[in-house]
């Protein structure tokens, strides 16, 4: 623990529990903040922002860029940055689906397929960041364009549609009152949790982020370390492709335009600094949900969508400034 946060730590001890100034100097304070204050704004709003189904609405559409933001989150804090997991998410569905249904394998085969091919465009964009020596922008730019164009020529262009029926309890289906992709999202958070706050590897993720030269001195293989967040990044970019898959029962090859920009933007409102080194899971799962919140909060007051980019974006520069100064 550094000495500054050691010091804040006994700060929070002196007063019998812990201090209002150890609370805000937590990195979920600020999303935290903003996530509280943009609900109560949008109650206010429309009667039925805290409705139940609403609430339950709103997760189930914030798990998809929740799942390629926990992927773009192990990427960032390394200091690299993924613009292909919109584009890889639609071809691991659009490959899925047509193993499926044109080659006639079964549902999981294609599914296994599926997750095989975001893995695999992770791996190679791994491989060109941490051995290539190319720029992480650059590289995942270029697989974005690659993966767009092969999902479109694979299809023709056209939806794949005709897949085995169970799957749409991936993206449609609920237990109790709770949607699956909700539940999986959580899942893979804890999961994406224990990885960077409980293992070594998580702690490597930080030290490269912090300072890679450094890191590299103390033994750490930073080139291994890079190469599995992309894998991971492509993984979950795959995992969202089966939720996507379900909910639409069928493999879209124009899906998943722009979602690299919400998800980018998921993870900085959660306070992960974008040039890498700091930040925390839970942030990003909080920046999801705040951006699915306003959304459908703007969705609810119709607001002109148009007016809503703007509206996001300006939050945006706004998350990326306090953080700047934090």
């Amino acid at each position: 623990m550094s000495h500054n946060a050691t010091n804040t730590a006994e700060d929070g001890k002196q007063g019998g529990g812990v201090s209002l100034r150890w609370v805000l100097h937590s990195p979920l304070a600020l999303p935290l903040i903003g996530l509280i204050v943009v609900s109560i704004l949008m109650g206010f709003a429309s009667e039925n922002f805290f409705s139940v189904g609403n609430i339950m609405n709103v997760l189930r559409q914030v798990s998809i860029v929740a799942i390629l933001a926990v992927g773009m989150t192990f990427v960032i804090l390394t200091g690299g940055i993924d613009l292909s997991v919109g584009a890889v998410m639609a071809l691991s569905g659009t490959i899925a689906a047509g193993l499926m249904v044109n080659m006639g394998l079964s549902g999981w085969v294609g599914l296994l397929a599926g997750l095989g091919v975001g893995v695999g465009l992770g791996i190679f964009n791994g491989v060109m960041v941490a051995w290539g020596r190319m720029p992480a922008i650059i590289v995942t730019l270029a697989t974005m364009g690659i993966a767009r164009g092969l999902g479109l020529l694979y299809s023709g262009g056209y939806p794949i549609s005709g897949i085995p029926s169970w799957i749409s309890w991936f993206g449609i289906g609920r237990i109790g009152i709770v949607p699956v992709p909700v539940i999986a999202m959580v899942i893979i958070y804890a999961l994406a949790w224990v990885l960077l706050q409980r293992t070594p590897f998580g702690r490597h993720v930080y030290a490269i982020g912090g300072n890679e030269l450094a890191a590299k001195l103390s033994g750490v293989k930073t080139q291994m370390v890079k190469l599995t967040v992309y894998a991971i990044s492509g993984l979950t970019s795959a995992f969202a492709a089966l939720i996507l898959t379900g909910r639409l029962m069928s493999g879209q090859p124009n899906a998943g335009v722009g979602f690299e920009l919400d998800a980018i933007a998921a993870v900085v409102l959660g306070g992960t600094a974008i040039a890498g080194g700091r930040g925390l899971i839970l942030g990003t799962l909080i920046g999801a949900v705040l951006l699915g919140i306003l959304n459908n909060g703007l969705n609810l007051m119709g607001i002109n969508p148009y007016l809503q980019d703007v509206i996001k974006g300006l939050i945006i520069l706004l998350a990326i400034y306090i953080g700047r100064e934090w």
